[in-house]
């Protein structure tokens, strides 16, 4: 479960200055074999800062399982440009960055957390907040949090998940939408002053790209850090990936099974016929 979203894409021709890394080195995590609702007493079990039982009556095994295949749903989508961990301290914490690679943000990287309710799944929308205020019309300008609702009106079990909230993430960076804004002026600028808001926009890009370069505001063992990647270190993660390229090639050019036809005919491998002989 305590995985990267993302192994750091290189290739031959790009080299990334960065890589991303949880600042702790153990991220496994012991789990029963199967999930299920169960009643139990109080403090019968023990995980990081959660109850026994929830407000809602689930149990922290079964919460952390429906956890656990979120973050797996996660993993399967590959949003460009995010990653994301869940946190060493609660399992209804996720950090986070995003890279913007085009448009208005373009070469922001911005740190988030992502707080997921106790209530979880019958819960309200996460709530997800920036580590400085970021210049945006849907993010607030004092605290740095991004209007989810906005995304997500009414969170409804089993058909809205976390990836989707991590998908707006990403989409407001490309597509501003300064309806009911929670930063009136960078709403405003951007509709009568585009040239003004692109310069508060620069402002936040350039403090980002000096902010990563800082530790986390926090004592979480798992909070992604960024820190430079060497040519040694680049070198051996291409020759890996290339590796890794080329064994998946072979194996898509591998029969897959025996053949007991002559190549390019329909003649059955056999014995002449003696009587040819």
């Amino acid at each position: 479960m305590l995985g990267l979203l993302q192994t750091v894409s290189c290739s031959a021709e790009v080299k990334p200055s960065v890589v991303v890394t949880p600042s702790g080195s153990n991220i496994s995590k012991q789990l029963p074999l199967t999930p299920k609702v169960i009643t139990h007493t109080p403090g019968s079990h023990s995980l990081n800062n959660m109850p026994a039982i929830n407000a809602n009556g689930f149990d922290p095994f079964f919460q952390e399982y429906s956890l656990m295949a979120e973050y797996n749903q996660l993993q399967n989508q590959k949003i460009p440009g995010v990653y994301t961990i869940p946190s060493a301290l609660s399992p209804f914490v996720w950090n986070g960055f995003i890279f913007v690679r085009e448009g208005l943000y373009s070469e922001g990287v911005f740190r988030f957390t992502m707080n997921i309710p106790e209530t979880y799944p019958d819960s309200d929308c996460p709530q997800l907040m920036f580590d400085f205020p970021i210049f945006h019309p849907i993010i607030h300008p004092v605290t740095g949090d991004l209007d989810v609702k906005r995304g997500f009106p009414k969170w409804r079990r089993n058909v809205n998940h976390l990836w989707q909230v991590l998908m707006y993430v990403r989409r407001i960076f490309y597509k501003i939408d300064t309806t009911n804004p929670w930063n009136k002026e960078a709403a405003t600028l951007y509709e009568q002053d585009m040239d003004l808001f692109k310069e508060r926009v620069a402002e936040s890009v350039m403090f980002s790209q000096d902010n990563i370069k800082k530790l986390p505001k926090t004592d979480d063992p798992y909070a992604l850090r960024l820190a430079p990647l060497d040519d040694e270190t680049f070198q051996e993660a291409k020759k890996q990936m290339l590796n890794l390229g080329r064994s998946s090639s072979e194996e898509s050019n591998r029969p897959n099974g025996l053949s007991w036809m002559h190549p390019g005919s329909s003649q059955i491998f056999s014995r002449e016929d003696s009587a040819s002989a």
